[in-house]
């Protein structure tokens, strides 16, 4: 289960809101503070008027937890972060776009698109920043109001 589940710190000590991952608990940190967070493959793709992340494991458990996540989250902000050696590299909040969220057999497809041209192109760059991200090895997180339902390396 170990290698399908991430502990993650819910609080963070970068000030940007956005968790940091631990492997472990620090010492006295109340329990409320960590969470467990699937960990997926995520392929990020643009689609007509937008991007879809199509967030994937193999792991019953790991998809049971993502697929229940997202259920209970969807509907509110969607965004991801991409971090290296703990550090934020890249942020992208998809709040330009009208973002759907549909179960899979495997995971989730998160689909963000917009009508307006301006939108559509925020959307694809973000699209692109994040699959080069991940290629280089970051690891990405998706979250819908900032909580995150799973995170991913390459």
């Amino acid at each position: 289960m170990t290698s399908a589940m991430v502990m993650m710190e819910r609080a963070t000590a970068t000030g940007n809101g956005l968790p940091s991952i631990s492997s472990t608990p620090s010492p006295g940190a109340p329990a409320a503070n960590w969470m467990m967070v699937p960990r997926c493959d995520i392929k990020i793709e643009k689609c007509t008027g937008g991007l879809k992340l199509k967030c994937s494991t193999e792991d019953d458990v790991a998809c049971g937890a993502l697929q229940s996540l997202c259920k209970m989250l969807a509907g509110g902000a969607c965004s991801c972060c991409c971090t290296w050696n703990g550090m934020t590299v890249a942020q992208c909040n998809f709040c330009c776009g009208n973002c759907k969220c549909e179960t899979t057999k495997d995971g989730v497809c998160i689909t963000c698109t917009s009508g307006d041209p301006g939108c559509q192109s925020m959307l694809q760059a973000c699209c692109e920043c994040l699959a080069h991200c991940l290629k280089a090895g970051c690891c990405c997180y998706v979250c819908f109001n900032n909580t995150p339902v799973c995170c991913a390396t390459c």
